[in-house]
């Protein structure tokens, strides 16, 4: 955690143009009390599923409902299709993100296997291509000799060296099973907002006609809400986020309801 608040520290001190702030942020104190703290919460590296989990599932959700309106199908349909998406696609979603994740890991696990051998058995080539890396990046050949020497003195540095200066390959702790469920979880809660005035008119009266207006109003305001918390994992502006995926989520409901709309009575 102490790196990355030490990164909005500084990310913050540059939005303001504070050299003061950005000074005390890039102290050798403050960097070394950040690197000695932990880094990141146990869910803090789930964030980005949760998020974008959530904001998939009130777009769509909220697309079929409005779709439904459109045709004017009634409650019962809207509940029906709303709560098939909802789980169907927090499904697939939540499947993808699995997959995802685990076919990450295992490029890296593979690729790592293959660098280390390559260590063990053909170390001055490994060494060479280093060399190489560095004076493809504009170092000296004396100082490209230098960094490749300080790399190959431990052999779990040199291949994680080899990992991220030649293949680009980051390790990721995430776990692909807690990735998925995240990505799930968030995905139903926020897709559920849409659907909780139907659900509400199974329980006591709502007049008719005012289903459908609330249900826009709270998928607007959940849509706004994590677009703005979407500045969590991108860093940008939480009103210009927000707003975006307002308008984003509002034209996909939007043609859905016109496409709800021409299509009213085909069914018979």
């Amino acid at each position: 955690m102490g790196i990355s608040r030490r990164l909005d520290e500084a990310r913050k001190a540059f939005a303001r143009g504070d050299r003061a702030a950005s000074a005390a942020a890039h102290s050798p104190a403050r960097i070394a009390q950040a690197a000695s703290e932990q880094h990141g919460g146990a869910g803090s590296q789930y964030l980005g599923d949760m998020v974008y989990g959530g904001l998939d599932g009130i777009v769509t959700t909220f697309a079929v409902v409005s779709g439904v309106a459109g045709a004017e199908l009634g409650t019962s349909i809207i509940l029906i299709m709303g709560l098939a998406n909802l789980f169907a696609d927090g499904f697939s979603m939540a499947t993808g993100a699995f997959l995802s994740a685990k076919s990450e890991q295992e490029v890296y696990d593979r690729e790592y296997q293959r660098e280390a051998w390559e260590v063990d058995h053909f170390p001055e080539g490994e060494r060479a291509e280093l060399v190489a890396l560095y004076r493809a990046r504009g170092y000296p050949d004396a100082d490209a000799e230098a960094l490749a020497d300080i790399q190959t003195r431990d052999k779990t540095r040199w291949v994680q060296a080899m990992m991220v200066d030649e293949l680009g390959l980051l390790p990721d702790d995430k776990k692909p099973i807690q990735s998925a469920l995240a990505t799930f979880l968030a995905f139903v809660v926020a897709g559920s907002v849409p659907l909780l005035v139907y659900l509400l008119g199974l329980v006591v009266p709502v007049a008719a006609g005012v289903s459908f207006p609330v249900s826009l109003i709270l998928s607007g305001l959940a849509l706004f809400g994590l677009g703005a918390a979407k500045v969590l994992v991108t860093k940008l502006n939480p009103l210009r986020s927000g707003l975006e995926m307002l308008l984003v989520g509002g034209l996909a409901a939007g043609v859905a309801y016109v496409v709800g709309a021409l299509l009213k009575g085909v069914g018979g």
